[in-house]
């Protein structure tokens, strides 16, 4: 298939503060970006999609399959979809401050993972992505999404001799031979959910189903929100994905937050649960049966606190708390030390004529400083959280 290159590089204005794509893109929330030489790609709406950031601009550039631009009706709108998918009309450090003034816990953990965002993706493409995510880890399912796109997804073009396909449409996986072709991909049970669910929503739902579940307020990209009649709540869409096969509590919240706009859902796995009950003290520590009530009494919890957009805050936490960053944070210990002489009391006032002060105090601060690396290595200046703790020892005279 030719492909076609719409211009040169071009530049959002956004701060790392509002976005840092290093962090939102693998933090799993989306699981078909691949990195490589600093560049981020994906095929996003029938284009190929790169991206790069520095501290104060997202960078990006689009590909487009010739037949497209060779329209007269074409226009490129990759702007547009890029402030749509990182719903950049949110005021991310607004939400953070208000965050850090009602949760101490967040108030530690959120200035070393700053810019973390939840993406306003398809709401079909997050539907299966998650059905796939049950028992599974973030390679494996990106691993899946891949080979979903690769044997049933349309041909968008390639990049560096590799093709890059687009996400498949419901229609796509209704054959047949679905089911028995994705259990040799290694898809294992979910290959029958995918099947299934491909077929419901292909041949069952009325069009653009899944969009109608949608939060008003984030539509799908270059839909309009429907002005009149009925409007889904956050609990109607959790109700009617959970319907579907394959579908629990915790897909369906991940669907809803990520796939439908739905800011105060809030996905419950056992890593969510040993938040709760580690750093709120939820419930008895040590359990791990996570059922319905469970899933939505932890969700309830975290929505008293952080409110509207309770879902964004739980993937901060959530992020700060996965083995890929692990390493991102070193620790810098520093001791200082500081002299002073104690006062001399009053009836020792003579002696001190004829000889110094008997005691010295002395202070050892020790300061350990928590550092992002990644973002000090590209020259973008940090903010350090300093623990300070202070050992008092005294001479002798």
């Amino acid at each position: 298939m030719a492909i076609k290159h719409i211009g040169d590089w071009r530049k959002l204005p956004v701060s790392l503060a509002e976005l840092c794509i290093d962090t939102t893109l693998r933090c799993g929330q989306s699981f078909r970006w691949r990195k490589l030489n600093d560049e981020w790609t994906c095929t996003l709406h029938g284009r190929i999609l790169s991206l790069k950031q520095d501290a104060t601009h997202l960078h990006y550039k689009a590909t487009w399959p010739a037949h497209l631009t060779e329209k007269p009706s074409f226009k490129d709108d990759t702007e547009d979809l890029l402030r749509h998918y990182f719903s950049l009309n949110i005021d991310l450090a607004s939400l953070y401050q208000q965050w850090s003034k009602d949760d101490p816990n967040f108030r530690k953990k959120a200035p070393q993972f700053t810019g973390v965002r939840i993406l306003n993706q398809d709401a079909w493409e997050a539907l299966i992505c998650f059905i796939c995510s049950s028992n599974n880890n973030i390679s494996r399912i990106s691993q899946m999404a891949h080979k979903l796109c690769k044997y049933y997804g349309p041909l968008i073009g390639h990049v560096d001799g590799e093709a890059m396909h687009d996400f498949p449409t419901p229609e796509s996986l209704t054959e047949k031979t679905v089911e028995a072709r994705l259990r040799e991909l290694g898809f294992g049970y979910r290959a029958k959910y995918i099947a299934e669910t491909a077929r419901i929503i292909a041949q069952e739902k009325p069009s653009a189903w899944l969009d109608s579940l949608r939060n008003p307020e984030f539509p799908a990209f270059n839909a309009v929100a429907p002005s009149d009649g009925p409007q889904s709540t956050y609990k109607d869409a959790q109700t009617a994905l959970l319907s579907l096969t394959g579908v629990g509590p915790k897909v369906a919240d991940c669907v809803c937050l990520m796939g439908l706009g739905w800011g105060e859902s809030v996905p419950v796995d056992t890593h969510v649960l040993q938040i709760a009950q580690r750093d709120y003290r939820f419930g008895k520590k040590g359990s791990k049966t996570i059922n319905k009530a469970m899933h939505d009494a932890i969700g309830d919890h975290f929505r008293s606190i952080w409110g509207k957009y309770a879902g964004w805050a739980h993937s901060v936490l959530f992020t700060a708390d996965l083995r890929e960053f692990s390493g991102r944070m070193k620790v810098e210990k520093v001791e200082k030390v500081e002299e002073m002489e104690e006062p001399i009391k009053e009836e020792d006032a003579s002696a001190a004529q004829v000889r110094p002060s008997r005691k010295r105090k002395t202070i050892v601060k020790v300061e350990e400083i928590h550092v992002k690396e990644e973002d000090t290595k590209e020259g973008v200046i940090v903010e350090v959280e300093a623990a300070v703790k202070r050992r008092r020892t005294r001479s002798r005279p």
